[in-house]
C-alpha cells in the first residue's frame, strides 16, 4: 500500500520532546537530569490560509537558507548590545578548530527557535521581514536534515560531552577570540617541535656509529676476521657509511677524518660484494659514494638478454613475429636501435631455433652495438675490424654495408678465429676475409683502410656482471700491461687508415671496461703521438661524456666527445667508446719509433720468458727456382747438372724453418734437436785433400786408359 492522504498532507510525526518524558518521570517519582528548555518548532502547521499559497520546491527552500543566515546575521547583531545581560547566564562552549565545526555551528545557531528564545526580535518582526513559508511551512515537505540540525558534529576524537554550544549573534566575537587564540597557541607548539627536531640532528646520538674503536681488543678483531661476515649488519653499515659521507659536516664523528670512513666504506663492499682492495677502490672512486654503491650492486644482477637482427637475410618485425609465435616475449631494446631485440622471457632455447640456425639473428650485448653504430660503416668501403672474433661486430658491419665493399677480419688467436669463420657464413656475410695476424703489426701486413674498428682486450670490469672473476684475479700488473698493449694497438690502428679516403678516415676505439688508466688515458697518449687525428662526436644519443681530469690527472678538453656507459645508469654493460678522424698522413719518424718500441718490448718480452734474446734473421722473399740457383764453376760434365752442396744446405735449412713458422712451430726446436744428436765423426783436413787426390789420381787414370784405347783402335 501506498502512503495515506493524511501522510501525505502532514508529513510524519513530530519526535516526543525530552521535556515530555521528563514530566512523566516528575509524576511517577524518579529522578530526572537537567533538561534543555524546549525549542519552538522551526516548522510551522499548514494552517486554512496557507492553502491557496503555492509549494516551494527545493530550490527556493536552498535560496531561502542563504537569504536566512544573511539577515540572521545583521538584525539580531545590532540588538546583541541591548540584550547582553540576558545572556550573562548562558555558557559559551570552546571553540571548534576544523572548519566543518564551525560551519556546522553557524548553521545550527542561527535558527527561529534561538532567534524567539534570546529575545532579539517577536515574531511579528521576523515574518514582517521574512515570508510565511521562509522554512518550508508546507507540512507536506519533509526534510530529512531536521533530525540532524539539532544535534552537534563531532570529530572522530570526540564525544557527546564535549559538544559546543550553539553559536549566537551575542557569543561570536568571544568565540572568536578564543579561536584566534587556540590557532595561535598551536602554531607556536608546531614552531618548537620543528625547532626541536631540527636541534635532534645535531647532538651526537643520532650520529650513526659506523667505524671501529680504536682501543678495541686485537683478539676481538681476530675473531672478527676470522668468522662469516653478517651480511645484513654489512649491507646497513654500508648504508650508514654513505650516509654520513653524503652529509659529513653534521653526521661524522668528532675526531674522525673523511677517509677514515671511506676506508671503512672500501673494507666492507670488498667483504660483502667479493672484490679484491685494490679492484674496489679503483672502481668506487670513480663515483660518488651513492653512485658506486649503485655500481656494485648492478653488477649483481645479470643485464638483460638481447639479440641483434640480421638484415641481410630478415626484417625485425618478421623475426619479433616469428619468436612471438614461438613463445618468446619480447620488445625492441630501445628507440636508439633499429636492430636490437630484448628477451624478457623464452619457451625454446635461444640458440637452437630455426630462425637462429638460419642466421635471422645473434645473440648479442646492447653495448656492442655501440662501436660499430658510432663507425658507420657505408657501403662500397675498405674496413678493418682489428679483433674480430666472434664476429658480432663484423657481421653487423657487413650488414650495415649491405655486403658490398671489403672487411677485414682479424684476430689473433686461431681458435677464436674457428667461431668467428663459423658466424660469417651463418649469418651470410660475403664480403668478409678473415685472417690471423697480430694486430701490431698493421699496416705492414695490409693498411690503406677507409674505417677501423678497434675493441681492445681489456681487463672486462664493465662486464663484472658476466665474468665474476674479474672481482679477484686483476691486479696492478695487469693494468699496467693492459694499458700499454691497448697504446700500440691504437697506434697501429691510426696509421692503418686512409686519411686521402673520400667517404670514410675514421677510427672507433672502445672497450668493456670503465677504468679511466685503459680508455681516457690511452686516447690522450694517441693524440700526443698521432697530431694528425683528433676526436669527433659519436653521434650516439645517450651515454656520459668522458672524463677530462681525474684525481689530479687532466686531459684533453675534445675528450668530453667520448662516450662512457655505466650498467647502474642505462642497463648494459660497461662500455667506452671514443671515434677519431685522420687528418693527414703519418710522420715516418713516428714510424720508425714505434717499429723500434714493438721490437724492444718483443725482446724484453723474451727476457722474461727465459728465451733468446738474439733476433732472428727471417728471409721473407720467395724462394727461386732451381735454374737460377745453379753454380756457375766446378760443375761434373755428368750430363745431370752441377750443385754445390754446401750452398743448397743453407737454401734447405730456411726452407725447414719457414715451413715450421707456417705451422706454427718454433724454427728454434731444430737447432736444439740437431744439438741432442749425435755428432758425426770429423774428417781430418789431410785426409780429406789425400782423398781430392786419390780421386784425381784415379780419374787420370781412367781417362789415359780410354785414350790408349783410341790410339790402338
Amino acid at each position: 500500500m501506498g502512503v495515506g492522504r493524511r501522510m501525505k498532507k502532514q508529513g510524519p510525526p513530530e519526535p516526543l520532546s525530552e521535556a515530555h518524558f521528563a514530566k512523566l518521570k516528575r509524576k511517577a517519582g524518579l529522578p530526572v537530569d537537567e533538561v534543555p528548555a524546549e525549542t519552538r518548532d522551526s516548522k510551522k502547521r499548514r494552517t486554512g490560509k496557507d492553502v491557496g499559497k503555492p509549494k516551494s520546491n527545493g530550490a527556493a527552500q536552498k535560496k531561502a537558507v542563504q537569504l536566512n543566515g544573511k539577515a540572521k546575521s545583521t538584525k539580531p547583531i545590532a540588538q546583541a548590545n541591548g540584550d547582553r545581560s540576558k545572556l550573562k547566564g548562558k555558557k559559551v562552549a570552546p571553540p571548534s578548530t576544523s572548519d566543518d565545526e564551525m560551519s556546522d555551528g553557524l548553521g545550527e545557531g542561527l535558527d527561529d527557535s534561538d532567534l524567539d528564545g534570546s529575545g532579539l526580535g517577536s515574531d511579528d518582526e521576523i515574518e514582517g521581514g521574512l515570508d510565511d513559508d521562509f522554512l518550508g511551512s508546507d507540512d507536506s515537505v519533509y526534510d530529512s536534515n531536521h533530525e540532524m540540525q539539532n544535534k552537534a558534529m563531532f570529530s572522530e576524537d570526540e564525544d557527546e560531552s564535549d559538544a559546543e554550544e550553539k553559536l549566537t549573534a551575542a557569543n561570536i566575537a568571544g568565540l572568536t577570540r578564543k579561536l584566534d587564540e587556540q590557532m595561535a597557541q598551536d602554531e607556536a607548539e608546531n614552531e618548537a617541535e620543528l625547532r626541536d627536531s631540527a636541534m635532534q640532528t645535531n647532538i651526537d646520538v643520532d650520529r650513526p656509529h659506523v667505524l671501529e674503536d680504536e682501543d678495541e681488543d686485537q683478539l676481538a678483531l681476530k675473531t672478527k676476521a676470522l668468522l662469516a661476515p653478517d651480511l645484513q649488519l654489512l649491507r646497513n653499515r654500508i648504508n650508514e657509511t654513505i650516509r654520513v659521507l653524503e652529509d659529513f659536516a653534521k653526521l661524522a664523528e668528532e675526531g674522525r677524518s673523511r677517509a677514515d670512513y671511506t676506508a671503512q666504506l672500501v673494507k666492507d663492499i670488498c667483504a660483502y660484494y667479493g672484490y679484491s682492495e685494490y679492484l674496489a677502490e679503483k672502481l668506487f672512486n670513480l663515483f660518488t659514494p651513492r653512485e658506486a654503491f649503485e655500481f656494485f650492486e648492478a653488477n649483481e644482477s645479470a643485464r638483460p638478454v638481447v639479440i641483434r637482427t640480421n638484415t641481410l637475410r630478415t626484417h625485425r618485425r618478421d623475426l619479433a613475429q616469428a619468436l612471438i609465435n614461438r613463445g618468446v616475449t619480447l620488445e625492441p631494446v630501445g628507440k636508439w636501435s633499429k636492430v636490437g631485440l630484448q628477451i624478457f622471457e623464452s619457451t625454446v632455447p635461444l640458440g637452437a631455433t630455426p630462425e637462429y640456425l638460419a642466421g635471422h639473428y645473434i645473440l648479442q650485448a646492447a653495448s656492442s652495438f655501440l662501436p660499430v653504430m658510432a663507425l658507420a660503416p657505408q657501403e662500397n668501403e675498405r674496413c678493418l675490424d682489428m679483433a674480430a672474433a666472434p664476429g658480432g661486430k663484423t657481421t653487423h658491419m657487413a650488414a650495415m654495408m649491405k655486403n658490398t665493399g671489403c672487411i677485414f677480419a682479424n684476430d689473433p688467436s686461431k681458435q677464436r678465429a674457428k667461431g668467428l669463420i663459423g658466424n660469417v657464413h651463418r649469418l651470410g656475410a660475403r664480403n668478409v676475409v678473415v685472417c690471423n695476424y697480430d694486430a701490431r703489426e698493421f699496416p705492414r701486413v695490409i693498411g690503406g683502410f677507409d674505417r677501423v674498428l678497434l675493441d681492445a682486450p681489456c681487463s672486462g670490469t664493465g662486464v663484472i656482471a658476466k665474468d665474476a672473476s674479474v672481482k679477484t684475479n686483476k691486479t696492478e700488473k695487469d693494468f699496467m700491461m693492459l694499458p700499454h698493449i691497448q697504446k700500440q694497438l691504437l697506434l697501429s690502428a691510426i696509421d692503418s687508415v686512409n686519411h686521402a679516403s673520400k667517404t670514410g678516415g675514421f677510427l672507433v676505439y672502445s672497450t668493456c671496461s670503465v677504468t679511466v688508466e685503459e680508455n681516457e688515458e690511452v686516447v690522450s697518449y694517441a693524440l700526443r703521438k698521432r697530431p694528425n687525428v683528433r676526436l669527433v662526436s659519436t653521434d650516439l644519443t645517450f651515454g656520459r661524456e668522458g672524463f677530462t681530469s681525474y684525481r689530479g690527472k687532466n686531459f684533453d678538453a675534445s675528450l668530453k666527445l667520448t662516450r662512457r656507459y655505466y650498467p647502474h645508469s642505462y642497463n648494459v654493460d660497461g662500455f667506452y667508446v671514443a671515434k677519431f678522424q685522420k687528418v693527414g698522413p703519418t710522420p715516418p719518424s713516428l714510424i720508425r719509433d714505434l717499429n723500434r718500441s714493438q721490437d724492444a718490448l718483443g725482446k724484453a718480452a723474451g727476457a722474461l720468458s727465459g728465451g733468446e734474446t738474439e733476433d732472428e734473421v727471417v728471409d721473407k722473399t720467395p724462394i727461386a727456382a732451381d735454374d737460377k740457383l745453379v753454380a756457375s764453376g766446378g760443375v761434373e760434365d755428368d750430363g745431370f747438372g752441377g750443385f754445390d752442396e754446401d750452398e743448397d744446405k743453407e737454401y734447405m735449412e730456411k726452407a725447414k724453418r719457414n715451413a715450421m713458422r707456417r705451422r706454427g712451430l718454433d724454427p728454434k726446436a731444430l737447432d736444439k734437436s740437431k744439438a741432442k744428436a749425435s755428432k758425426p765423426q770429423e774428417v781430418d783436413e789431410k785426409e780429406q785433400v789425400a782423398l781430392k787426390e786419390k780421386k784425381s789420381s784415379v780419374q787420370g787414370a781412367k781417362t789415359k786408359s780410354k785414350k790408349e784405347k783410341k790410339s790402338k783402335a
